[in-house]
């Protein structure tokens, strides 16, 4: 019997999973991620790791690829590297990434001193999860990448690992 249940409650698990990912998607290609989320997500005050004030102004008119991310969830740390090669690889064209590390600045640092990258991460905290969740993230998981056209849309959203081609194939039918 006890074998049973924990079938019906992995399958329930995965049916949620599943949901989640097909409702953000969703939310997304329905332009439910608002406009005001977006002009939210620009007007939020963002810090450094160091606790330096970011200019978020700054992002605005271009191609902004945002993660949510943390240092304890393994997928988001497995796509970080991919995410810092699609950066340089598109850093003349007007497109910038930026990390929202939903983790305590302390563990951020040090997990930025082991896995140097080459774009701007911001301490996303409590108010980083709610916007993700805003912007589309309706089951509030990590990794959670967007991505805002240079006029403040999101134009994608993936909930879980990103693909390398899927990223790269949304900005270019940007660019």
């Amino acid at each position: 019997m006890k074998q049973r249940q924990w079938i019906i409650i992995c399958l329930i698990g995965v049916l949620a999973l599943v949901a989640g990912v097909f409702s953000s998607q969703w939310i997304s290609k329905t332009k439910l991620a608002s406009d005001s989320s977006v002009q939210a997500f620009f007007a939020n005050p963002w810090q450094t790791p160091d606790g330096k004030t970011i200019d978020s102004e700054k992002w605005q008119g271009k191609i902004l690829v945002v993660n949510f991310w943390a240092s304890w969830c393994p997928p988001c740390v497995e796509e970080m590297p991919v995410l810092d090669k699609l950066q340089k690889e598109f850093l003349q064209q007007n497109v910038l990434f930026v990390g929202i590390g939903i983790d305590s600045p302390s563990n951020i640092r040090e997990f930025l001193k082991n896995t140097p990258i080459s774009y701007p991460v911001a301490i996303g905290g409590l108010e980083g999860s709610n916007l993700s969740k805003q912007l589309g993230n309706t089951q509030g998981a990590l990794p959670y990448t967007i991505i805002i056209n240079t006029k403040g849309k999101v134009i994608y959203s993936k909930l879980g690992k990103i693909s390398e081609d899927d990223v790269r194939n949304a900005i270019k039918d940007t660019l």
